[in-house]
């Protein structure tokens, strides 16, 4: 088996035993493996898809964020490279989540190529994610703010990164807002 194919599996079979049981927060409770899952596919269909550490860290993008491992942990299981990637997407869950946000938007453009790829093809999935199945408790206002602070992400640093991908996002962002006009 070519070691591409392997990286990539071993990291979607850490994701899905580190991630069990986890759900969305959309109403349908969908499991979270399955954001993971089209965050990887997103990255696999851009120009960089054959970089199979940038595949395998889309896999394991929230693993350290969720605290289902460690950086160190992340290391020594896929190599200094994936765990950079992993720790440049991981936000600081001890500070209050406007606090987070803000510094998603502040830092973005700061960070490396391949973790601003990654960062898109998130904002892609969660944007969907909430065009398909938004939060039960969530407010018209609540998505429409969750929207526009995903759209400052993305506009702070992720622009230019890959067409195909900022298409895709736009697609959600204008459906997500034809639906509210609507």
């Amino acid at each position: 088996m070519p070691l591409a194919i392997r990286l990539i599996s071993r990291a979607a079979d850490f994701a899905a035993r580190r991630h069990s049981g986890q759900a969305r927060k959309g109403q349908s409770g969908a499991p979270y493996l399955n954001h993971l899952a089209e965050v990887a596919a997103l990255v696999a269909g851009t120009a960089d898809g054959a970089d199979a550490e940038l595949v395998a860290a889309a896999w394991l993008h929230d693993v350290v964020e969720d605290e289902h491992a460690t950086a160190d942990e992340v290391e020594a299981l896929f190599g200094r490279r994936i765990c950079g990637l992993v720790q440049e997407l991981t936000d600081d869950m001890t500070l209050p989540k406007e606090e987070r946000k803000r510094r998603q938007v502040e830092e973005i453009g700061a960070k490396s190529p391949g973790a601003r790829l990654l960062k898109l093809a998130d904002k892609v999935s969660n944007v969907r994610g909430v065009n398909d199945d938004p939060p039960a408790d969530w407010s018209a206002d609540e998505l429409r703010s969750y929207v526009e602070w995903a759209v400052s992400v993305v506009d702070a640093g992720c622009r230019g990164i890959d067409g195909g991908l900022e298409a895709a996002f736009d697609s959600e962002v204008a459906r997500l807002n034809s639906a509210a006009t609507s």
